[in-house]
Parts: structure tokens; sequence; C-alpha cells
């Protein structure tokens, strides 16, 4: 299931006026404020926006560059001190699968251009994680994208990839500094998803509950 880009989301939002004040009370210097322990801008109160809360699973073999994204899309700065986690030691935690995907909303499948091991991993990442019955959002991310000098994946991979799986390709660059601009394609395709699936959930809730009180009140008749 995806949606088409800029079908929900305008993607431009932030050049509109309307968008300059709510960007002023989260945005320093183009990073995002840090809030403290309630991680909320305090927004004015004639400004109504609702917190919605997701669950965002990320798979990639290491090295990829999944602590780096995940930190770019919560808007955190990537920790000077990382240690990158080994195949070996994901595989001893495999047990921890089902935990990590319980009531999970969205799944991003992580490669890199400049690892081919990454890339064609990939299939065997999604048959090995997801189940057909499994009603969540996938997206896949090449990341280092701009180091093109050294890529071991080309356009025509990917374009087979996409025909084949049928899942969006996004692309992110290698430096973990870059500001909001970097990610804000992949954020509003994520976003757009996450929303099109809630509504498509709500309007499920919404027809079994109306057969169910129509059978309720046959019953009762």
């Amino acid at each position: 299931m995806s949606v088409l880009p800029g079908s929900i989301i305008v993607s431009d939002w932030h050049r509109f006026p309307d968008s300059r004040e709510f960007f002023s009370r989260i945005l320093h210097k183009k990073r995002r404020r840090k809030f403290g322990l309630l991680e909320a801008p305090m927004m004015p109160p004639h400004m109504n926006v609702d917190t919605v809360r997701y669950k965002v699973f990320i798979s990639g073999k290491t090295g990829v560059g999944k602590s780096a994204l995940a930190a770019r899309l919560a808007g955190l700065d990537f920790p000077k001190m990382h240690y990158e986690t080994t195949e070996s030691a994901m595989r001893r935690f495999d047990h921890m699968l089902p935990s990590c995907k319980e009531q999970v909303d969205a799944m991003l499948f992580l490669f890199s251009f400049t690892d081919r091991g990454s890339f064609e991993d990939l299939s065997n990442q999604i048959s090995r994680i997801t189940e057909s019955s499994d009603r969540v959002v996938k997206l896949v991310v090449g990341t280092k994208f701009d180091l093109f000098m050294h890529t071991d994946v080309t356009e025509s991979d990917v374009t087979r990839f996409k025909e084949v799986w049928g899942l969006p390709v996004f692309r992110v660059g290698g430096d973990v500094s870059a500001g909001l601009g970097e990610v804000a394609p992949l954020l509003n395709a994520l976003a757009e998803n996450l929303w099109y699936q809630d509504c498509i959930a709500a309007s499920s809730v919404s027809i079994a509950t109306a057969g169910l009180t129509q059978t309720d009140k046959e019953i009762i008749v």
C-alpha cells in the first residue's frame, strides 16, 4: 500500500505564510529545537496542533546508517560516540523481532548505495520481517546517495527492484549534519502513507460498527 506523493500532504506548505509561526516555534537555525523531557513545543492558544505518535521499525544490514537516519527523522543530533551493532549481535537478538514488530505502524528498509550486498539483501529482509497479512506502511531508503563516485547500486537496479516489489525508494545522503531538507521527501511520504493508513482503518471501524449496530437492532426487534 502506498500513496502518490503530494496527494495528501502539501509538500511546499513550509513556503506558505501560514507555516512561518509554526516553524518559528520548532526550529532554530534550521534545526529542531530541544524541548526537554516532554519533547513538545509551546504553541500559542490559537494554534491547535494535535500530536500523533507512530512506531516505526527500521531494518538494514550493519553500516547502512540506521541510527543516523533514525536520529535525523527525529530531529536529534547523531551521537558522537556510537557503536555499530554487528550482524552476529543482531542474530542473537532475533527472538526480540516479534516484540519490535508489535503494534508497528511503518517499516523502513535501508540499503547503502556504497554496499551492493545491503541492496541484494533487501528481498531477504522484507520476506523475513513482513507477512502478507501485515497492514503497515513499507518504504525503502537508499543511504549515502551523495557518494556517487563509490556507488555499487545503479539506477537500473533500483528501477527493477521497484517493479518487482512495488515499493517506493527514497534517497538520502551520508551527511548526518544535513538539515530538514535532506529528509523532507521521506518524512512527507511517511506522513502521507501513515495518515492514509489511519483513514482506511477508521473507515473499516466505522463500517464494522455500523454493521454491528444494525445487527443488534435486528436481534432486539
